[in-house]
C-alpha cells in the first residue's frame, strides 16, 4: 500500500514537474519574435564604408569586421580632422551600445568621435552559432577589427560589466593601441578571479554564473511572460533603452549568443592564462559599492597589477552607474581621457 502510494505521488510530481517545464517553454516561445524585425531593420542599416559625410549626430551603422556586420552607434565623426581622438565603448550583458545614451552626446561634445558597437552575438550580423565563437580571445579580435574599419590606430577604450572584462583582456593584448582605458564595475581578470577563488562574498555574488551556463535554462527564465523577467532588470533606463534591448533579445538566439560569453568562461580564462597581468596604460577604475555582482576584493586586489597612472573612484551606487551616475561620472571621465 504504501510501495503504491509513494509511486502514485512520484508520478504526480515528476507530472506537475513536466507540466510547469511545458508551460514555460510554451511561454517563453510565445514571447520570441520570429519574424526577426530587430535582423530585417540592421540589415536596411547603411555601411560605414559607403558613408562618407561628416556627422554630429549619432548615426547607426553597419561596420564590417572580422568576417562579421557589427550594428555601430557613431557620434562626431570628422573626417576633415585626422587629429580627432576616438573613443570606442564596449557594453556588457544583457544589453547593447543603447546603456551608452546618457554619455554619449557629451563626450562628442568634448570633440571625441564616439563609437558603441553591439558585440559578437549581440550584432544581428555577427551572431555564430558555435558556442567556442564567443571566447574572450575572439571578442578581442573584434574591437581591434572594428578599430582597423573605422582608421583608429590608437583608441581610448571604455568598457562596462563583460565590456570591461573584454576591455581588460584588450589592453593586455595590445597596449600600445590603447591611449586611456576605464573600467566600470568588473576588476582586472586576474584579481577577479583570485576573489572569486578565495573570497567568499564574491563567490556568492557570482553564484548566479552556475545559472547562466546551463543549457536552455536562463533563455526560457529570461523570455516567459513577455520577457518581464529580463525586461525588469531595465526599468530605471530610459524607453528607447528599454525598446532596443526587448527588440534584440526577442528574437531567437540572440539570448543564447549572449549567454555563451558565460558558458566560455572557462575556456576564456585557459587562453588568457598566459598574458601580462600587468597595465601600463593610463587606467580608471569606477566601481559602485552596492554593486551586487562586484565585491570589494577584486576591486582592492587589483591595485598590484597597476604599473601604469591608476585613479579609482568609489561610488555609493550598483551596477548600472551610466544609468545612475551618468553626471558624475561625466568630468573625472573627461579628465581621464584629457590626462595623456
Amino acid at each position: 500500500m504504501i510501495k503504491r502510494l509513494l509511486k502514485t505521488v512520484g508520478i504526480g510530481l515528476v507530472t506537475l514537474i513536466l507540466g510547469v517545464l511545458l508551460i514555460a517553454a510554451v511561454s517563453s516561445t510565445l514571447s520570441l519574435d520570429r519574424e526577426f524585425s530587430h535582423s530585417s531593420a540592421t540589415k536596411q542599416l547603411p555601411l560605414y564604408s559607403n558613408s562618407r559625410v561628416s556627422a554630429s549626430e549619432t548615426r547607426i551603422l553597419r561596420v564590417e569586421a572580422s568576417g562579421f556586420e557589427f550594428r555601430t552607434r557613431i557620434t562626431n565623426e570628422r573626417r576633415d580632422n585626422p587629429e580627432q581622438e576616438t573613443v570606442i565603448l564596449l557594453h556588457g550583458f544583457p544589453t547593447t551600445s543603447a546603456m551608452w545614451e546618457p554619455i554619449i552626446d557629451p563626450l562628442a561634445n568634448a570633440g571625441y568621435r564616439v563609437v558603441a558597437f553591439d558585440q559578437r552575438g549581440y550584432s544581428p550580423g555577427a551572431r555564430p552559432i558555435d558556442s567556442a565563437a564567443y571566447q574572450v580571445s575572439e571578442l578581442v579580435s573584434d574591437v581591434l577589427a572594428l578599430a582597423d574599419a573605422i582608421g583608429a590606430e590608437r583608441f581610448h577604450l571604455i568598457g562596462h560589466d563583460w565590456g570591461s572584462a573584454v576591455g581588460w583582456a584588450t589592453v593586455m593584448a595590445q597596449p600600445e593601441r590603447i591611449l586611456t582605458w576605464t573600467a566600470i564595475s568588473i576588476a582586472h581578470p586576474t584579481a577577479f578571479g583570485e576573489a572569486l577563488a578565495s573570497d567568499q562574498d564574491q563567490q556568492a555574488r557570482s553564484s548566479y554564473f552556475l545559472l547562466f551556463t546551463l543549457p536552455w535554462v536562463p533563455e526560457t527564465l529570461f523570455t516567459l511572460n513577455s520577457m518581464s523577467v529580463l525586461m525588469a532588470t531595465f526599468s530605471d533606463m530610459r524607453p528607447s533603452q528599454q525598446e532596443e534591448y526587448r527588440a534584440v533579445f526577442a528574437e531567437p538566439g540572440a539570448l543564447t549568443a549572449a549567454l555563451n560569453w558565460y558558458r566560455q568562461m572557462g575556456a576564456s580564462q585557459e587562453s588568457g592564462a598566459d598574458a601580462d597581468p600587468y597595465i601600463g596604460v593610463p587606467s580608471f577604475f569606477i566601481w559602485g559599492n552596492d554593486d551586487p555582482s562586484a565585491g570589494r576584493a577584486a576591486v582592492d586586489g587589483q591595485a598590484k597589477y597597476m604599473i601604469g597612472p591608476y585613479t579609482r573612484l568609489e561610488l555609493a551606487g550598483g551596477h548600472w552607474l551610466i544609468t545612475s551616475h551618468g553626471n558624475v561620472i561625466l568630468q573625472p571621465l573627461l579628465e581621464h581621457l584629457a590626462s595623456i
